[in-house]
């Protein structure tokens, strides 16, 4: 089969809710990417084949294809199209799949994959709930099949971090040593400039504006839980937040005919279902898949990249996987630096590109939790 390539790699700052790119329309976060990396690699953008992006609550802003909008917002050539694509959190990194799939089967050549999501203006599940005007059921317990099957209660993301606390056995202490770990890390990947490179300044944002550098297990006790009778609190969560991230995929052909430089290639990409209502625990499963169908043990992976949606989900992780902790999320994680849904997967990616490249490592693993019980998994190899 043939190779995807990963030339290139770039993203906005991530910035809290209501910070400094509160304002920016999504379509236009989208398009500061992809300007972006057009300028770092040097390609012809009428080159591209497509532009695969992610975004979830695609209402508002985010609708009618932002990722086509975003490319036209951005002035690139317009006969070059664009798709938005939604696995929930692990949209962007979907994309990247797509991206990938597309070159490794040679319909494509040069492919742009990454996401984009403006959580203040559009509030996390709006698409969720914006059918109860119009008197429209619940988007998913609504269907009669799935009710039958799985009860009428709604999935609940805070509920599934909770049931995975109690059956791995994180005690509300262990989440929040862990939530402080990712704001240290975090802080002091700023301090060393670990994001320098992958970093495209927009207006004011110019750097990471969720990390914590205050925060304290002190401060965490003082939370209540996010339901009755639970541990799992807001400190032990990924904050909402703004961003896009932005990739270029090349084959073969296109590396050698636009003079490329690759960085990584992709090693592995799959794809995994687990129950819905756990919802959270399918990093588990698919990681063990990833392995065995490479033929690599856990300890072959140099730093892992698993998605901080809950504490309670990574050290679940931690156990079942036997990963080095000391490999896994080492620059912090969506608890500390945000986790902008659509553009997470790509955000990921861009940093653990970075990284493997400052520490010689040779592959990276990228998995995340996602809604309705999946996970994306994604094997690098550094070049």
């Amino acid at each position: 089969m043939a190779e995807a390539y990963l030339v290139d790699a770039v993203r906005t700052p991530v910035t809290r809710r209501r910070g400094d790119l509160a304002q920016v329309h999504p379509a236009d976060l989208g398009a500061h990417v992809l300007t972006a990396l057009v300028e770092r690699t040097g390609i012809d953008p009428g080159a591209v084949d497509d532009v695969v992006m992610g975004c979830v609550d695609t209402i508002g802003g985010q609708a009618g294809d932002v990722a086509r909008t975003a490319w036209l917002a951005a002035g690139l050539p317009s006969h070059v199209p664009g798709v938005t694509v939604d696995r929930q959190c692990g949209s962007s990194q979907q994309a990247v799949h797509f991206a990938a799939q597309a070159v490794m089967s040679g319909t494509a050549d040069l492919v742009v994959a990454g996401g984009l999501q403006n959580m203040s203006a559009i509030p996390i599940s709006a698409a969720m709930t914006v059918g109860e005007q119009f008197g429209f059921p619940d988007p998913v317990t609504g269907s009669v099949g799935f009710r039958e099957r799985y009860g009428s209660v709604p999935p609940s993301q805070y509920r599934s971090a909770q049931m995975i606390a109690e059956k791995w056995g994180c005690s509300r202490l262990d989440m929040e040593q862990f939530a402080l770990q990712s704001h240290r890390r975090a802080a002091r990947a700023q301090d060393e400039g670990r994001f320098d490179r992958e970093i495209a300044p927009l207006g004011s944002a110019v750097r990471d504006t969720c990390v914590r550098r205050d925060t304290s297990l002190e401060a965490m006790a003082d939370l209540d839980p996010l339901e009755e009778g639970g541990i799992v609190t807001a400190a032990m969560a990924s904050q909402i937040c703004d961003g896009a991230a932005a990739l270029l995929v090349a084959g073969e052909s296109a590396v050698r005919d636009h003079g490329l430089t690759p960085r990584a290639r992709i090693h592995h990409l799959s794809v995994m279902g687990d129950d819905p209502v756990w919802m959270l625990t399918a990093p588990i499963p698919a990681t063990a898949r990833a392995l065995q169908r490479t033929g690599l043990s856990i300890d072959d992976i140099d730093l892992a990249e698993v998605n901080e949606a809950f504490a309670s989900v990574v050290l679940a992780w931690l156990k079942e996987t036997g990963a080095d902790p000391a490999r896994v999320n080492v620059n912090g994680g969506g608890i500390a630096l945000g986790h902008p849904l659509g553009a997470t997967g790509a955000r990921l990616m861009t940093s653990l590109l970075n990284e493997l490249e400052s520490t010689g490592g040779r592959y990276g693993l990228q998995v995340m939790c996602e809604g309705g019980g999946q996970a994306n998994v994604t094997i690098i190899e550094r070049l």
